[in-house]
């Protein structure tokens, strides 16, 4: 069972520390403190800056908006990246050959309806078989490709000499919605479309990043 642990109340803990402390008394009265939301919606980025700025195309961001419902997101924490994430996958696939990590983390902003999308590699330990469950639509996109209306995944074959001895080396990518109810409406597939969008995005993004021969086999535009 996944506990997810919500950052506004961790936030939330750290102000009602700081409120109880000598400096927030001696600065009551002065009328200059800012309205925390107001503080973080000023930090918000469009999706594009996300994860370090590369991993989210504009089909991409505009996919965000559709599963969060927000056009501008939180900045990404500085451990996020597809280059941070594209080195711990080298070093997991050179010291075990098999793994899993973080790619990035996507918040909406405070003061908003909270929604985390988690999105993770994995070093799969060969080709996928099989099939993913009804709840998956297919796709036709690198090795195997699955989208339902709160998660998406994408496997990939990938050749390089950044992956010494892989033949190829079997990546998948996942971005999934944590802390959801499992009844989701989404008739027209638009939810469904949107996490495969992200994912190709990211995808595409990571086979760059370890420079996987033709992109893994990933198609340029994402497969609907």
């Amino acid at each position: 069972m996944r506990i997810v642990i919500s950052r506004r109340s961790a936030r939330g803990g750290l102000l009602a520390v700081a409120m109880a402390g000598p400096l927030f008394l001696g600065a009551t009265g002065c009328g200059g403190d800012e309205d925390p939301a107001a503080k973080a919606a000023d930090k918000a980025v469009a999706g594009t800056e996300l994860c370090g700025g590369n991993a989210m195309s504009a089909d991409a961001a505009k996919a965000l908006k559709v599963i969060t419902g927000e056009s501008r997101l939180e900045a990404s924490a500085k451990e996020y990246s597809i280059a941070k994430a594209g080195s711990a996958l080298r070093e997991k696939f050179i010291a075990e050959g098999a793994g899993t990590g973080d790619i990035c983390r996507v918040f909406t902003p405070v003061g908003t309806p909270e929604i985390q999308l988690r999105i993770t590699w994995n070093l799969e330990h060969g080709a996928p078989s099989g099939d993913m469950g009804p709840e998956y639509t297919e796709l036709k996109m690198g090795e195997s490709a699955w989208t339902t209306p709160d998660k998406a995944l994408i496997e990939f074959a990938c050749r390089s000499d950044k992956l010494a001895g892989s033949n190829p080396a079997h990546i998948s990518v996942e971005v999934e919605r944590w802390g959801m109810p499992k009844d989701i409406d989404d008739e027209s597939g638009a939810l469904k479309d949107a996490y495969a969008t992200v994912t190709h995005s990211v995808s595409v993004a990571m086979a760059k990043e370890l420079g996987c021969a033709e992109n893994g086999g990933l198609p340029a535009q994402v497969v609907l």
